[in-house]
């Protein structure tokens, strides 16, 4: 008699399982119409200034919950100042509007974001924050940063902050780099797969901002 033995199925790195299991919920995220007519150029500036401001209140408590938890053990090794977007964008909204004060928007969408983000009571919740916004920013930055400068006929280094990682000189690397320590956190499958439903979750997140801004299209749109 043969016995026959089940040869156990590899663990999925987390880099591969979040990447996969949002792949629906993120394209749906970027193929808004926002953001597609945004890279078209035919939207005014104030377009993109809405779109700072509502990102300054997720960053401030996205940057705000890792430095609370930069010790974590799910944390620190994704932990680097030079992803950290805060001060850009600061720089970018006084380009754009000088004197705005960035807390008095109205913004659903955008307070929902940094609530989740905030009453994260597990630390691999955060993780999938920190990799959705930080490794898609690194990922498509410089292009719409390029794509901004163009449509809006600015000088290379002004009102583009944002997009620019200037202590990241090598991004290719960076984010190889970043996929390793993500793969090497200590998380069960099970862990894995709470990892996975909140970055589906970050993604809906961010729809739902595109939404909010797309409901203004036609104040927006160039003449």
């Amino acid at each position: 008699m043969t016995v026959v033995t089940e040869t156990p199925t590899a663990a999925v790195p987390l880099s591969v399982a979040m990447r996969e299991g949002s792949r629906s919920e993120h394209e749906a995220a970027e193929n808004s119409s926002f953001m597609a007519e945004l890279l078209e150029g035919r939207l005014t500036s104030q377009a993109h200034t809405d779109l700072l401001l509502r990102l300054r209140r997720i960053y401030a408590a996205l940057e705000k919950a890792v430095a609370e938890h930069a010790d974590d053990e799910l944390i620190a090794p994704l932990h680097d100042p030079a992803l950290e977007r805060l001060a850009a964008i600061d720089a970018d909204l006084a380009h754009w509007a000088p004197g705005v004060d960035a807390d008095a928007i109205e913004s659903p969408a955008a307070t929902a974001y940094a609530e989740r983000i905030a009453s994260a009571e597990w630390t691999g919740a955060l993780v999938a924050h920190h990799y959705t916004r930080y490794l898609g920013d690194l990922s498509g930055g410089q292009v719409i940063g390029r794509i901004l400068r163009r449509t809006y006929d600015i000088p290379e280094g002004r009102g583009t902050a944002f997009y620019e990682f200037t202590g990241i000189p090598k991004p290719k690397l960076f984010k190889d780099t970043y996929r390793a320590a993500l793969d090497a956190l200590p998380l069960s499958q099970d862990e894995v797969a709470r990892v996975v439903d909140e970055v589906k979750a970050v993604f809906a997140l961010n729809q739902a901002l595109f939404v909010e801004l797309g409901q203004d299209l036609d104040d927006y749109r160039t003449a």
